[in-house]
């Protein structure tokens, strides 16, 4: 059987089996091109206890047990070191040197240059169970015929890099020796970093409140030796680290529980500044031996996995709320290949099962994943797989449409999130995070401010912890990152991202300015302030129909909207003012593209939502001719606007030109008058220009549909309602107009009272005394410069006259001439 013993930075595979004639060989495999390469033999039945290889493939260190305790004593081999470390050359295979012969084990593990660098010095770390770390520089020369061998002839160099430690972990990727030495009452969490240029650094020091057992060291990805790692695990702490691309940085430990059917473990999570520790009842206690949890560390998610109990996925970059992590039971906790508790996690998204020696990749099913989204029944669970699903999973058009067909299936049955709201700000944070450093800090991720939700069987205690303490210089990637991450923590992180309050705030005021004209031409700052939010709009519009050149699926886009316009504007404004308090160092213009690309995404995933909708219900764009009842799919594609509508009020969020024209011509054809009059009325309806001219164009004047048309014109606003009376020809809306326009002349009068005597009025051809005196009123504020209706010169008081005559003669049941 083939065992793994060491995965170096590379990738590549050390491993070990038996010949025919019980000889010891080590090869190694190459995950990139699948390749095998033999390294070494020992011409006798070894087991294997550490082993690695330097990354020119010419030093290869091995350290193995000799003999067994009882070997030793049955064949009188006290003087015999029960261990032995050596150091081989194998290009081509040459001298052996022992570096240790002692009775305490040891691990050897190369340091590795950068990749593609070659160098005639090779850097091992020795790790001894006697708690101490050695470093010894080889420095080898290349002789005839491409040999290369050991330059030192005499005590290799070498240096401690660490004492009294109790546990430690190497991360062969980013070559970092993480560990923990006992301080008073406390465990102190440190780590070293190994630097290309043959430097090191300690680079981290947090304060950890775990209790270890101090008298048996921990070794973690130090390669593997099942059956003293074995009996070192079940009197050590099971604890691990794992890191994150974002910066993300976790300690994993399992706890020791009074009650045999609870497991506990605690994330300390401390690129954040606190500690979760789980507490979780098991639904079958009789394998006793599943008592382990296992630590996988999936980059997004650090994950607790106990097989034929649970998986439980936590979320690294938003551990906060415990909806955005996934904890599964039964078939969906299942790991395929991975049913045994001996496992750990080398590298990111892998698995070694040290149990049989085998490695294999983990990585979440996109098919499992919606499917357990469909199943789900509890909103946490709902909550956390949408979320996974958005910021996780490849983007990819097929994945996105299945969620919003599934958002379109669930909107009733989510209770304490709006699934459309998740959707959208979830998409726009994993759209526009990748473009900048530090974005992910001040975008929002969620809707949600709490979560009160519980998981069935699962208990969680937060606690505050003590932030670690970084010591570097320009150092990028990873440390940078942490630093950054640890920057956000302790300026209130919360308050870094961008929210609507005031947003909402300033919309309603400037709504409010511009519904009642209220604008006065000596408010030049008002107004240049104004223009500028609506240049604001256009930028985005014209930025949206840059990507989208094809024609439209879905009726949007093809009118103006002041008032969404406006909010698109403001929100441009307000986005950009945040983003340059909090990233001066990025740039104006660069900015400037930042909040564009996010007000254009906004409105595109609004878009995307009803494309696939349109899609799926087979829509067409005849549903703005009124003449005849909705469907069901449209009735359908009705409610879903609703839910879209009430998801942009709640977060403030402008909506796709032409949205609201398009949700009140279903509405029309969807809904029964008193409904449709109630969802106006409440604000759920919104009165379009578009819509209502041509509902009074279009629709004959039937006894009903008068009544619709009346419903509708006496609701109008005054400035819509200027905008398109004229386009229906009836004695009724000749009254409303004439009423109206008596009525904003009256207003104008006030108070005041005329100085001088009313003229006759010859061209009133009735006398009608009481119509008389009305009109020569009217026609002196006509006189004093008072046009309401300015635009539209046929309204005034020869038009009030007629109407008004008009509407007598018709009561009296008299024909007007």
């Amino acid at each position: 059987a083939l065992y793994i013993v060491n995965i170096e930075r590379n990738g590549k595979i050390i491993y070990t089996w038996k010949g025919n004639q019980r000889n010891t060989h080590i090869g190694l495999y190459d995950l990139q091109t699948k390749q095998n390469e033999h390294l070494y033999m020992f011409e006798r039945d070894l087991r294997i206890i550490s082993c690695s290889v330097n990354n020119e493939r010419t030093l290869l260190a091995v350290s193995f047990r000799q003999y067994t305790e009882e070997e030793r004593v049955s064949r009188l081999l006290q003087s015999v070191s029960k261990y032995l470390t050596l150091l081989i050359e194998i290009h081509p295979i040459n001298n052996v040197r022992v570096l240790k012969a002692v009775d305490s084990c040891v691990r050897v593990q190369f340091l590795y240059p950068l990749e593609g660098r070659n160098t005639t010095e090779s850097r091992l770390l020795l790790v001894s169970e006697d708690k101490y770390i050695e470093q010894f520089d080889i420095h080898v020369a290349a002789e005839e015929e491409h040999k290369v061998v050991i330059q030192n002839s005499g005590q290799l160099p070498k240096a401690r890099v660490v004492d009294d430690l109790i546990w430690a972990q190497w991360d062969m990727m980013e070559q970092r020796l993480f560990y923990i030495v006992p301080k008073e009452s406390k465990s102190t969490l440190k780590c070293v970093q190994f630097y290309p240029d043959e430097n090191l650094n300690s680079i981290l020091e947090s304060h950890l409140d775990i209790s270890m057992n101090d008298t048996q060291l921990k070794l973690v990805n130090f390669g593997y030796d099942y059956y003293q790692d074995q009996d070192v695990a079940s009197k050590s702490l099971n604890l691990q680290v794992f890191t994150s691309k974002a910066g993300g940085l976790c300690v994993c430990c399992s706890l020791a529980s009074d009650m045999p059917d609870e497991i506990m473990y605690s994330i300390y999570f401390l690129h954040k500044g606190y500690n979760k520790t789980f507490t979780v009842s098991l639904e079958r206690t009789e394998s006793h031996q599943f008592k382990e949890v296992a630590f996988l560390n999936l980059d997004y998610y650090v994950a607790a996995y106990l097989p034929g109990q649970f998986l439980h996925l936590l979320n690294i970059q938003h551990p906060d709320l415990l909806c955005y992590s996934l904890f599964l039971t039964g078939e969906d906790a299942r790991v395929d290949m991975l049913q045994n508790c001996s496992i750990q996690s080398p590298l990111m998204s892998t698995v070694l099962d040290c149990h049989v020696g085998s490695m294999y990749a983990v990585s979440i099913s996109d098919s499992a994943l919606l499917q357990f989204l469909r199943n789900s029944k509890r909103d946490s669970e709902r909550l956390a797989a949408l979320h996974c699903a958005l910021l996780h999973l490849r983007h990819t058009e097929d994945l996105e449409m299945q969620i919003i067909w599934w958002i379109s299936e669930n909107l009733s049955t989510c209770c304490s999130f709006d699934p459309i709201q998740e959707f959208i700000i979830a998409s726009l944070y994993c759209r526009m995070c990748p473009e900048t450093h530090n974005l992910d800090k001040l975008l929002p991720y969620t809707s949600l401010l709490d979560w009160i939700g519980i998981i069935p069987g699962v208990t969680c205690e937060t606690d505050i912890i003590s932030l670690p303490v970084l010591e570097f210089q320009n150092s990028k990637g990873f440390w940078e990152k942490l630093n950054s991450n640890l920057e956000s923590v302790k300026y209130a992180e919360p308050h870094l991202h961008y929210h609507n309050n005031v947003l909402r705030r300033e919309w309603h005021n400037l709504s409010e300015e511009v519904n009642m004209h209220a604008l006065k031409q000596e408010e030049r700052r008002t107004t240049a302030y104004l223009r500028n939010i609506f240049e604001n709009a256009k930028k985005v519009l014209s930025h949206l129909d840059a990507w989208d050149s094809e024609e439209r699926l879905v009726p949007l886009f093809q009118e103006e909207d002041d008032q969404q316009q406006l909010l698109m504007g403001l929100m441009v404004v307000q986005l950009k003012d945040h983003l340059m308090r909090h990233l001066q160092y990025v740039g104006k213009k660069k900015i400037d593209q930042i909040v564009l690309d996010y007000v254009a995404n906004l409105l595109n995933l609004v878009h995307r939502i009803m494309k696939e909708v349109w899609r799926r219900y087979q829509l067409h764009s005849c549903i703005f001719c009124f003449d005849e009842r909705g469907s069901a799919g449209e009735f359908a594609v009705f409610h879903i606007m609703s839910r879209i509508l009430e998801a942009a009020n709640g977060m403030c969020m402008p909506l796709p030109p032409g949205f609201h024209t398009l949700h009140l011509g279903l509405g029309v054809r969807c809904l029964p008058l008193h409904t449709l009059l109630h969802y106006i009325d409440n604000g759920v309806l919104h009165l379009t220009e578009t819509c209502v001219r041509k509902l009074l164009k279009d629709l004959d004047d039937t006894e009903e549909n008068e009544k619709l048309k009346f419903s509708i014109v006496m609701r109008l606003p005054e400035a819509l309602g200027q905008k398109v009376h004229q386009f229906w020809n009836h004695p009724i809306n000749a009254n409303l107009i004439a009423r109206k326009y008596v009525k904003l002349l009256l207003e104008k009068l006030g108070h005041r009272r005329c100085s001088r005597p009313i003229p006759e009025r010859v061209s009133v051809p009735v006398e009608f005394l009481p119509l008389n005196y009305l009109t020569n009123i009217l026609a002196e504020i006509e006189n004093q410069g008072v046009h309401p209706y300015e635009e539209q010169d046929h309204i005034n008081v020869r038009f009030v006259e007629e109407t008004a005559l008009k509407h007598t003669m018709t009561l009296l049941g008299l024909k007007y001439s």
